[in-house]
């Protein structure tokens, strides 16, 4: 955090978070012992924490104990072929050496991108467990972590052979620390059906040598989300509550995704694209 944001962030705080008053509030809004819980997070949303990522994490760590599982996307949509780049773009002369010296995706050591401080920490904290995908990896730790990492496939990535459906298996939830962003409703999108299909591509691991793949996925696309979120809140399924200086929302992820794939499939004309 540069010290201009910082200095914004501590005007608008009123006390600190710390690693014990985080995992209170995390408490108050209902986050249990053994909870399996997807976490999207903003931590500067949240205020001044003392400690920052770190506290955080612990704070969620101490929530759910390690009888429970925390999971967070760590995706990495740099290692997608060059043509497809939007900010920022890159002359097309370059696409042919992006394409072959791009380093393959490696769980243990490229970073996310765009994702925030807390993930990218977390993808790295004692335990956790990254799945393999170019991608749409998934960090996760806790006594379900090897469930929810192993076996997320190439294809439709965040779909039934991912950590998202693995996620559903479970039961778990979805926590929102300061933001909207809640990527369990692409796997709504992938069982709903309504969506075409497009082929993406990166650079992997396979046997140990790097290779360019090609593979099917559905045209993600978030700008048919707020109105599901909306009528979802709207039937009083979501806890809202503060955490540090934000605001979390906390709710089941199956009946989140049920809700979407009932909504997208009766409504649609209500569906993007």
């Amino acid at each position: 955090m540069n010290r201009t944001t910082e200095l914004d962030t501590v005007a608008r705080t009123d006390r600190p978070g710390t690693r014990s008053s985080l995992t209170a509030d995390l408490r108050a809004l209902g986050v249990q012992p053994g909870d399996v819980l997807i976490v999207h997070s903003s931590l500067s949303r949240l205020g001044w924490v003392a400690g920052g990522a770190v506290a955080v994490i612990q704070a969620l760590q101490d929530a759910v104990t390690p009888e429970g599982t925390l999971v967070m996307p760590t995706f990495t949509l740099n290692l997608t072929d060059p043509a497809g780049w939007r900010n920022p773009a890159v002359p097309e002369s370059w696409w042919s050496t992006l394409r072959a010296e791009l380093p393959a995706f490696d769980p243990a050591l490229t970073p996310t991108r765009k994702m925030g401080r807390i993930p990218e920490l977390f993808r790295t904290a004692p335990g956790a467990q990254r799945s393999h995908h170019p991608h749409s990896s998934f960090a996760a730790w806790g006594r379900q972590a090897g469930f929810v990492t192993d076996g997320h496939a190439l294809t439709f990535s965040l779909g039934e052979k991912s950590p998202l459906a693995r996620v559903y298996d479970l039961n778990g939830r979805v926590l929102l620390l300061g933001t909207e962003n809640n990527t369990s409703l692409h796997l709504a999108e992938i069982r709903a059906g309504t969506r075409p299909v497009t082929s993406f591509s990166g650079p992997v691991l396979v046997n140990g040598e790097r290779q360019w793949v090609t593979f099917d996925e559905i045209d993600y696309d978030d700008s048919a989300f707020p109105p599901v979120k909306a009528a979802f809140e709207a039937t009083g399924a979501v806890r809202i509550g503060p955490v540090g200086a934000g605001t979390a929302k906390l709710m089941s992820q199956r009946a989140l995704v049920d809700f979407a794939v009932h909504w997208w499939t009766t409504r649609p004309h209500e569906t993007s694209g």
